[in-house]
């Protein structure tokens, strides 16, 4: 999906790819990370750095998004398959829950209800961040 982006703008490309994986649309930023760091004269930290910005970045949107809606809708409004899971892990562990934010679907919805229930956004960015690090790093570990 992402193949064409990385050709033209390589690191730039991992930058988009992250950020956009990270917003509720879906994305494979750990296939470009991958490519990356087999395909190119980067160092993987480097390159792990920079997919972990992209990604911490796009999921700070969808945490901006989540608090911009809430003063418009109620969470009646919002479908309860995964809002009402993520509400849950929130409600029972706060930002620590989002160390679990790098999760396909689950993490861009603990995300929206982070913002949705206005966390502490510094503690959401440390929380978000230490998760986003650690699975683009594994990723990094398992090709080298």
């Amino acid at each position: 999906m992402f193949e064409g982006l990385v050709e033209t703008y390589g690191v730039l490309g991992l930058f988009l790819a992250a950020f956009i994986s990270s917003t509720i649309a879906p994305g494979g930023s750990e296939a470009v990370l991958a490519l990356l760091i087999l395909n190119s004269d980067h160092q993987p930290i480097y390159l792990v750095l920079i997919a972990t910005i992209g990604n911490t970045l796009g999921a700070l949107t969808t945490f901006y998004l989540g608090h911009l809606v809430s003063t418009k809708y109620s969470a009646k409004n919002v479908n309860p398959k995964y809002f009402n899971k993520a509400n849950e892990l929130i409600q029972r562990y706060g930002s620590v829950a989002l160390l679990l934010s790098w999760l396909p679907l689950l993490g861009d919805v603990l995300c929206l209800v982070a913002g949705w229930v206005r966390l502490n956004i510094i503690k959401s960015i440390i929380f978000i961040t230490i998760g986003k690090f650690a699975r683009y790093f594994l990723i990094s570990l398992m090709l080298n």
